[in-house]
């Protein structure tokens, strides 16, 4: 079965967007080409609250599941 994204209200492209963008994140920090700041500066750039809970949820599904050691923040 195959789903048109792009049909999806906007609030629910901007969640798989951040989910997207928490995966690569935490892959990144996993290969490490690059730091746990990453994470930190990807927050900094979501300036709405429910993102920002969105995107840490995400970050922190993503960090079990890869097997990622917290940072500074966790």
């Amino acid at each position: 079965m195959s789903f048109n994204l792009s049909l999806l209200p906007s609030n629910e492209k901007t969640k798989i967007e951040l989910d997207k963008q928490a995966s690569f994140l935490v892959w990144r920090i996993k290969e490490s080409k690059s730091g746990h700041e990453a994470i930190e500066d990807a927050l900094a750039k979501i300036h709405d609250v429910n993102e920002k809970q969105t995107f840490q949820e995400a970050v922190d599904k993503y960090k079990r599941v890869m097997g990622v050691i917290a940072g500074s923040r966790g």
